[in-house]
């Protein structure tokens, strides 16, 4: 078989990376992901109340797991939960190119009556969770919704590719706090495919007794959070230690995770241009400024009505 810890590992802690494996034996794929650096950078953008950031966190870790499937490192993939009902209206994560981008936004004063460690459902009331592939190379887009089950974010996306993608899949994520007390998030997929790494017949699977994905999901379900957000332990060796006695582990492919935003002010103005001028003037303050405020990054872009004045002939 491959030897997965022997092979070519980051020096140091190892952060912000997710690597693909497979196991042809048993018809099975899988992910790993952990965000440390990235992840702080995200957040510290924001003032979010920690249990917030745990989901943001997950959410994120998600993302990062779903979107470096995408065949050569291109395309947007975006996961989405919407609750008309809930303390927490709407979360958005998405993936392009190895870049990572996230955001919540919620009802503060609701949430302070929740105490520290709200359940999903008391924060999420009768929601959505939406994920969508934006194919770069093929132009095509994917989009699965479903309710939002489950009390976390891993058993919401076990439901939803039970319903949407009808792929039996485990997913387990999680956070921790390192010693400098920043969160640290890692996660971990693994699906099977009836008909190898195509997926042909995938459809109604659990419907039929498969022994090979009974034998990866038990082993998977022993990964604890505790290893996944272990920085000193690399990725490659997790997948070692669960799968050291199988006949043949693959590990296909390495995706480098960064925060990125992709606001820019030239974008933002072309857009404003867009709108009236009287709408325009609505939008401005006392000075004249239109300031456009990115929920990603929380940046302020500062856009002068002057700007879209006509020179005079």
């Amino acid at each position: 078989m491959t030897d997965t810890a022997n092979l070519p590992t980051p020096a140091g802690d190892d952060f912000d990376r997710a690597i693909g494996f497979t196991l042809p034996a048993r018809h099975a794929r899988g992910r790993m992901a952990r965000l440390g650096p990235v992840l702080d950078q995200i957040l510290s953008a924001h003032a979010y109340p920690a249990c917030i950031e745990r989901v943001l966190a997950e959410a994120l870790t998600l993302t990062a797991l779903l979107g470096s499937t995408m065949k050569g490192g291109e395309g947007q993939m975006t996961m989405q939960v919407q609750a008309a009902r809930g303390i927490v209206s709407l979360l958005v994560a998405d993936y392009k190119g190895g870049e990572l981008r996230g955001y919540v936004q919620y009802d503060a004063e609701k949430l302070s009556r929740l105490g520290k460690n709200p359940t999903l459902s008391a924060l999420f009331n009768q929601a959505y969770l939406a994920i969508t592939f934006d194919q770069a190379t093929t132009g095509e887009r994917y989009q699965g919704i479903v309710p939002l089950d489950g009390e976390s974010i891993a058993a919401a996306a076990e439901s939803y590719f039970d319903q949407s993608e009808q792929i039996p899949s485990l997913v387990r994520l999680g956070t921790m706090r390192g010693d400098d007390g920043k969160l640290i998030a890692g996660g971990m997929l693994l699906q099977y495919l009836p008909e190898g790494e195509e997926g042909r017949e995938r459809l109604h699977a659990r419907e039929v007794q498969y022994p090979e994905w009974d034998h990866v999901e038990a082993l998977g379900s022993t990964m604890g959070v505790d290893e996944l957000t272990d920085p000193a332990v690399p990725l490659e060796t997790l997948v070692w230690r669960l799968f050291n006695e199988e006949d043949e582990v693959r590990v296909v492919s390495d995706a480098l995770l960064v925060r990125g935003c992709r606001c820019d002010i030239d974008y933002i103005t072309q857009v404003i241009a867009k709108f009236p001028e009287e709408d325009r003037a609505e939008m401005a303050d006392e000075n004249g400024i239109i300031t456009v405020d990115c929920a990603f990054c929380s940046t302020k872009f500062p856009v002068r009505l002057s700007d879209f004045t006509s020179p005079t002939l």
